[in-house]
Order: structure tokens, then sequence, then C-alpha cells
């Protein structure tokens, strides 16, 4: 049995975002030629329209995520969002606002990881390696 500690450790921000980077990093070591991913097309983990139409699109975004992530560089329109400027009031209950956005950054790091770890599988199975 796992005390509340370890349990918190195990759920929190900073191991999300260590596995997506770490996630990433393994992509970037795998794939030593992205340009095999081009005309690829994503399967059904990939929902998006024309941001990602082959899986060299979804390498490119899935390591510009990471470099944002890691880097913690925003750009101006973010950071004025931020800080409240272009906002409006917020509402009383923020813990839950907090609690709610908080679920929502977890649950997009995950599907994050999972998309890195599936681009990760695809290029092998394009090359002939084993999983």
């Amino acid at each position: 049995m796992q005390s509340p500690e370890a349990q918190l450790y195990k759920n929190s921000m900073a191991l999300a975002l260590r596995r997506y980077s770490a996630a990433v990093n393994d992509m970037e070591q795998t794939i030593l030629l992205p340009s095999l991913l081009r005309d690829v097309p994503s399967d059904e983990l990939w929902d998006c329209e024309e941001s990602c139409r082959d899986l060299y699109e979804n390498y490119l975004v899935l390591k510009a995520i990471r470099n944002t992530v890691e880097s913690s560089l925003v750009s101006s329109e973010d950071s004025k969002a931020a800080d409240g400027s272009s906002l409006e009031p917020l509402p009383l209950d923020m813990e839950g606002l907090f609690h709610f956005h908080l679920t929502g950054l977890f649950s997009i790091m995950k599907d994050l990881t999972t998309r890195t770890k599936s681009l990760t599988g695809k290029y092998k199975d394009i090359i002939g390696v084993a999983n």
C-alpha cells in the first residue's frame, strides 16, 4: 500500500511534465530521419484537422509543445491573458476553478505523452524495428 505522499507525487504535475518530456526525448532519439514521417497519415489517435496533416506535422507539434513546456516561454498575447488584463473578473470559487484547470492540464499531458509514444512506435514500424 502506498503512502498518501507517494500517491500525491505519483499524480504530480511535475511528474506528468517529466513523463512527457522523456517521451519526446525518446521520440527524438528514436526518429533519426523525421522526413520518413512525411505523407504518412495520422491515425485515429490524432483528432485534428489542418494543423497535423501527417505524422511529420505531429512530430513537429509535439517537439514545439515540449520546448514551450521546458522553457516556460509564452507569447505576449498569452502573457496579457495571464496577467488578467484581458480577462473578466474571476469567479469566487477559485479553488474549484483551479482544480478544473489542473484536471484539464493533467488530461492534456497524459494525451500528449500517449501520442508521442504512438508516433515513436509508428516510426519504428516504418523502419522495421520491433517495438
